[in-house]
């Protein structure tokens, strides 16, 4: 429990305001059901009163649909089933899960854990989480599903709240997820569209995967800066209380050591295969054409990380003597499988939700007529693309996916900005910044149940509200001074990536 209003500061009792009215909310899963008949009946209603918008690319007129009528009830009811079977996180969630059940049910995590935080100063642990998780966009959603859970359980054996850990992993996966060191498969998913929104008035345009390059490598540092910051200021004096920590035994018994070296050299041995299929031009982890964005590596990252952690936890588990026969491996699996029963429940309805939402036209139409009220503004580029920025990050509470929402309003932004004499790169970076900046404090983010369902493990009270109130100060202090590091960039003139200034000469 947090402490008395009375013994803190403003900020705090105003966070923990906003969990107790968050925490008045449904239960997750029922928020997305009450949240599907409003889809329901705001289509029919809008459809009702014939509520449109004009696309700007093809001039088509975009109505709402009534999902009420007959061929929208048809939908309805044949969709369901595929509408959960094929819902991303779902797949992906479970697949981590099956593997590094073993790893965890091995005791591998817990004793690799233990001897990290042995030799790690405590004082780091917020920031090397923070980074690890900006970083692991690479591997897709893997961050979502690993480094979180994982950075619980570090916190714990550092003798720190574990719910501080999901906090600053969080903040890194999710709303550190347009930075990064290195150029990832988003990259290329987001120069695809911006490519093809740019040509719409300059042929021949073409936007690199490194086009934000430079942008996103500073960002990384200053996520990783500010992610800390947060912490440290804010979310951990709510939770790091004598009464929520518990010391975990750091102690490493023999069995334990000797089961990490076999681990060590197993992971070697992977690392190494992994390596063989990718370095040469020709490897089998390479995509058709030698890339290794486009790859079979990129595409089965997930089941890749999760195949490694079984096979981790099974030597681990063998030479330290805690598997005694095969069953231990399935009883892992099984473990792990049991704690998301919630999960599904709640990705059920999600499921749903969006693709009500979606089949509603009710988004696109949102987005068109905002990008209509943002473009009729007389604005120099500096403020205009900082607007762009807080439209997006509102809009991100709307539409989850950023590619989804990326292909429905870069036909717009771009060629604005484009004819105003702003970078399509410029665009782009500006959307990244807003769509990450409010990934943490929107339910209806995908993985924002998952997040749900891990602090629930160590607070069986915690609710929407905790977690809302707990990312409220990294969404806000990643969208501000994120801004503000856009807005220096422009002053200064720099290049965004290679080749990719923000003002054009037209």
């Amino acid at each position: 429990m947090p402490p008395s209003s009375d013994t803190i500061s403003f900020v705090p009792r105003v966070l923990i305001r906003i969990e107790q009215l968050g925490n008045r909310l449904p239960h997750p899963t029922l928020l997305f059901v009450y949240l599907c008949v409003w889809v329901l009946l705001l289509s029919a209603v809008t459809a009702m009163m014939g509520v449109s918008a004009v696309h700007p690319q093809t001039g088509d007129t975009i109505s709402a649909v009534n999902l009420l009528s007959a061929a929208g009830l048809v939908q309805i009811l044949s969709k369901a089933v595929t509408n959960f079977t094929h819902f991303a996180p779902v797949g992906t969630v479970l697949v981590a899960i099956l593997g590094i059940g073993v790893a965890e049910h091995s005791g591998l995590l817990s004793a690799a854990l233990r001897a990290t935080v042995l030799k790690a100063p405590k004082q780091l642990l917020s920031l090397v989480v923070v980074l690890a998780g900006v970083l692991s966009s690479l591997a897709a959603d893997t961050g979502y599903v690993v480094l979180i859970p994982l950075a619980a359980i570090v916190f714990a054996s550092a003798g720190r709240n574990p719910i501080v850990g999901i906090a600053a992993a969080f903040a890194g996966v999710s709303g550190g997820f347009s930075a990064n060191l290195l150029i990832g498969p988003f990259d290329a998913v987001m120069a695809g569209i911006t490519t093809e929104a740019a040509i719409l008035v300059r042929s021949g345009y073409e936007v690199s995967a490194a086009g934000n390059y430079y942008f996103i490598v500073a960002s990384t540092f200053l996520i990783g800066a500010v992610g800390t910051w947060v912490t440290e200021r804010w979310v951990a004096p709510r939770f790091d209380t004598p009464a929520a920590v518990t010391q975990t035994d750091e102690g490493l018994s023999a069995a334990d050591k000797h089961g990490l070296k076999a681990a060590g050299l197993f992971s070697l041995v992977f690392i190494g295969l992994l390596l063989w299929g990718l370095l040469p031009d020709a490897g089998v982890l390479r995509g058709v054409d030698g890339s290794i964005l486009k790859s079979p590596f990129m595409s089965g990252i997930v089941v890749i990380v999760s195949f490694y952690a079984a096979l981790a936890g099974v030597v681990f588990g063998r030479v330290s003597g805690r598997f005694k026969q095969q069953a231990d491996v399935v009883q892992g699996m099984e473990a792990s499988m049991s704690t998301m029963a919630g999960y599904l429940v709640l990705m059920f309805f999600a499921a749903q939700f969006v693709s009500y939402f979606s089949w509603s036209q009710l988004g696109i139409i949102a987005a068109i007529s905002g990008a209509d009220m943002l473009k009729a503004l007389q604005l120099n580029s500096a403020f205009l693309l900082v607007c762009f920025v807080l439209l997006t990050a509102l809009l991100n509470l709307l539409i989850g996916s950023a590619s989804a929402k990326w292909a429905l309003i870069a036909p717009i932004f771009v060629p604005m900005f484009l004819l105003l004499g702003i970078s399509p790169e410029a665009a782009q970076v500006a959307f990244r910044i807003g769509d990450s900046s409010t990934n943490i404090i929107t339910p209806l983010m995908p993985y924002f149940g998952v997040v749900v369902a891990f602090v629930q493990k160590y607070d069986r009270d915690a609710g929407i509200g905790t977690i809302i109130s707990m990312m409220l100060p990294y969404s806000a202090a990643f969208l501000i001074l994120w801004s503000v590091l856009l807005v220096v960039w422009i002053l200064l003139g720099l290049p965004l990536g290679p080749g990719a200034p923000v003002l054009l000469v037209n």
